[in-house]
């Protein structure tokens, strides 16, 4: 940094010439209790600062490391290094640092100075720091821009105001994909209740389906007819993995973690021994659609093949679906999400922690069938605003990687005084002399040795003649 021109006022020093750090204590996981109480105190740990708190308090004593609300606390391993965090009152742990920052020293300047790259990029530079986490001797290597106190505040203004803004942005594009969500399980909802081609098929007559009330079915479009999957499909469950059992040809098989909504996680399937007769019986065809017994009980997708160059049989966690003439395999995918989304499929369910669905509930499955034409229809036009709504995603991914580099940009704008520039050419005064970084810099030196506790020095005993 000694290199780089820097702009009228600014001087570059160490961190530790004017911050110091202190790390975290670690308490026993027997002292934990996830409720307050009197003589306890709220530990501090990295997910308590994200989406998904976990508050857990100790016992208050002495010994703990605490930080209040203003505080600056940096994430010392792994994920979190570097993450900043504050907000905040309680003991932290070993999973954090403080910063121990001077008053002269402006907190939003410094937090936004941490969060940027000059400081982050060195941080991950260090080979050590993500399996031990760093410590002041580290930090006393690294570079720090300090810049005069007027003019840390302007900065911290205008960074305040413009991430703000940039902030505002990304919570419009995080709030999108939640967006779309909805937006595809109405489309399906629309589908499987006939409103989606509801002017293709023409305003027919409406006949009601009391029966059928707890799977949130009102009523359906005079042509469509009701039936059971047992009538509809032709299915069966895999093959029982048994390494002790199992002879013949290595094949290899998918399992319910390959089984995707609407498509097939492939990456290193799998192989088990079996013989000709099973992988005739359990081969997969196009237009099977798999459906976990399991995990996710009816996550389903259509095999298509896969691009797979020899056969690919299925385990026993999956039902194999054949459809009859009667309906489509995208006709019955649709159904099982549809009813996956609106939770009326969990009534097939069995198990209390664990659930599953068996062959037997699954066979109790009602399906409605509209005619295959309609059904076709119906698949084209889901598809159709799937495909929009991918498009759209796409977008806001893109859009999402652009705002998280525009952070970046204000930032290194703001650590070479280009967002400051002119309003340094219009107050040279509050950047020179005793009002410049280099006289900050002295001031806070002074400040710190002042605080240093002094060396005590051992007086010689008087000695008489």
């Amino acid at each position: 940094m000694s290199e780089v021109k820097l702009p009228e006022g600014w001087v570059s020093c160490k961190f530790t010439d004017i911050l110091d750090i202190q790390g975290g204590t670690q308490p026993p996981k027997s002292e934990f209790i996830s409720f307050p109480q009197d003589g306890y105190i709220r530990l501090l740990q990295i997910r308590d600062f994200g989406k998904n708190p976990v508050p857990t308090y100790i016992p208050d004593t002495q010994k703990l490391k605490k930080c209040e609300k203003g505080d600056l606390l940096i994430g010392r391993y792994g994920a979190s290094l570097g993450r900043i965090c504050s907000g905040m009152n309680g003991a932290y742990n070993v999973a954090l640092a403080k910063v121990i920052n001077t008053q002269q020293i402006n907190k939003l300047f410094l937090k936004k100075y941490l969060e940027s790259e000059i400081f982050q990029s060195s941080l991950r530079l260090l080979s050590r720091s993500a399996q031990n986490g760093f410590n002041k001797e580290d930090l006393s290597t690294f570079d720090f821009l300090l810049i005069p106190e007027k003019e840390q505040t302007i900065l911290a203004e205008k960074l305040d105001t413009l991430l703000t803004q940039v902030d505002s942005i990304k919570s419009h594009l995080d709030n999108i994909p939640l967006i779309l969500k909805k937006f595809r399980q109405s489309v399906l909802a629309a589908a499987v209740s006939g409103k989606l081609t509801e002017g293709w098929r023409g305003f027919g007559h409406i006949i009601q389906h009391s029966n059928y009330s707890n799977w949130l079915w009102k009523e359906i479009p005079k042509k469509w007819e009701i039936d059971t999957y047992e009538r509809l499909v032709e299915s069966r469950l895999g093959k029982m993995l048994d390494k002790a059992k199992n002879s013949g040809i290595p094949t290899k098989y998918l399992g319910n973690i390959n089984v995707r909504w609407f498509s097939f996680q492939m990456d290193e399937l799998q192989e088990i021994q079996v013989s000709n007769d099973e992988i005739n019986e359990l081969a997969l065809k196009n237009g099977d659609i798999l459906i976990c017994e399991g995990g996710e009980p009816g996550r389903a997708a259509i095999w298509k093949g896969e691009n797979a160059t020899t056969p690919i049989i299925f385990q026993k966690a999956l039902h194999r679906a054949r459809v009859c003439s009667r309906i489509t395999p995208e006709w019955l995918l649709i159904n099982l999400k549809n009813d996956a989304d609106n939770k009326t499929l969990e009534q097939l369910f069995t198990g209390t922690t664990i659930k599953h669905l068996t062959g037997k509930a699954l066979r109790k499955y009602p399906l409605k069938v509209p005619p295959l034409e309609e059904q076709t229809e119906i698949v084209r036009r889901v598809e159709q605003l799937f495909a929009y709504a991918d498009g759209v995603e796409k977008q806001v991914q893109h859009a999402l990687e652009r705002v998280n580099n525009l952070t970046q940009s204000i930032l290194a704008k703001a650590f070479r005084g280009e967002l400051t520039a002119q309003w340094r050419a219009e107050n040279p005064e509050l950047i020179s002399g005793e009002n410049s970084a280099e006289a900050l810099l002295a001031r806070i030196k002074a400040e710190r040795a002042a605080q240093q506790p002094q060396k005590k020095t051992r007086q010689k005993a008087s000695t008489t003649s």
